[in-house]
């Protein structure tokens, strides 16, 4: 039995994967936040692990983790929207459970298991992009993610699209996820409430903190303005940044995965006309097309799966 975990700014999503890629069991957690210590973050895998296995032997446990991961896929450098810096995550929590771990960054697991079962499946070049609290990247060539040097290639959320921005969780100011992701999404529409009529100020009672990603996808899938505008907001911003990345590596496809692209095409039609509209020489190429990940939100689960799976 190999498990994969995803490890994200909201939420612990551990599963059995089966060889073909089936996830036969799941078990969900929320993620403590980054203002905890890192104890209280492995108790919370190992909880979720420990419900996925129930008892049974685990043969390998494989992490897809949102932040830097070491070149060798042993610690996790840093981590945004999570309290990880240069902790030895993967030999600890094999200590921990007692069996091998494996490790790679969450967009390298997507893309992993998007080229072995899903939407980059036989494609030469891909470029992955995961929208979730933040935004991931991985970039597969004939079949093999890069890595980069430092194992930390793929780090697209944190490129400045904004000069003097909004400030982000990394130390930065006008990142690209902070104008489209899962968090982006919330703020966006938080600050349309009172402002406009929507259905959103009954599903948070009025009150802004307690609006969450889901309430927004439901309220546009009912028709809400507010809503709907939220996600054309972060739809085209989301085209704008893959302006710039399909101009220096001019991939085959682009594939979205992560919780925020559950939306699909309320997404991704207006994230095609910003790529369209700012791509370089657009007139004169082919612009690749922007399909949802295959696998859907547990194309990380399934690639960290694959990757102990592989290794062992």
């Amino acid at each position: 039995m190999y498990l994969g975990v995803d490890v994200g700014g909201t939420k612990v999503l551990a599963g059995e994967v089966d060889d073909e890629g089936v996830v036969r069991r799941t078990a969900l957690r929320r993620t403590p936040g980054r203002r905890v210590d890192v104890a209280t973050v492995e108790d919370t895998l190992t909880a979720a692990v420990m419900e996925v296995a129930d008892g049974r032997p685990i043969s390998g446990v494989g992490l897809a983790a949102a932040g830097f991961v070491d070149a060798e896929g042993e610690r996790v450098l840093f981590a945004p929207h999570l309290p990880w810096a240069g902790e030895r995550v993967r030999r600890r929590l094999a200590d921990r459970w007692g069996v091998a771990v494996d490790m790679d960054n969450d967009a390298n697991c997507t893309a992993l298991a998007e080229s072995t079962y899903g939407a980059a499946r036989g494609v030469v070049s891909a470029l992955i992009i995961t929208m979730g609290t933040g935004i991931g990247g991985a970039l597969l060539l004939g079949g093999r993610v890069l890595r980069g040097a430092n194992g930390m290639a793929g780090e697209f959320g944190h490129m400045q699209v904004v000069p003097d921005g909004l400030p982000c969780e990394c130390g930065l100011t006008g990142c690209w996820e902070q104008y489209s992701s899962g968090n982006a999404l919330v703020r966006i529409a938080r600050a349309r409430i009172g402002v406009e009529p929507s259905v959103l100020t009954e599903l948070c009672d009025g009150q802004p903190e307690l609006l969450t990603g889901p309430m927004v996808t439901a309220a546009a899938e009912d028709g809400d303005l507010v809503a709907r505008q939220a996600f054309a907001s972060v739809g085209d911003w989301l085209g704008v940044g893959l302006g710039g990345l399909v101009a220096g590596l001019d991939p085959e496809l682009v594939v979205i995965g992560g919780g925020v692209a559950a939306a699909g095409d309320r997404l991704l039609e207006p994230a095609r006309s910003a790529l369209s509209r700012s791509l370089v020489g657009r007139a004169h190429r082919v612009v690749p097309p922007v399909v949802a990940a295959r696998l859907g939100p547990e194309s990380g689960l399934v690639g960290a799966a694959l990757l102990a799976r592989s290794v062992a």
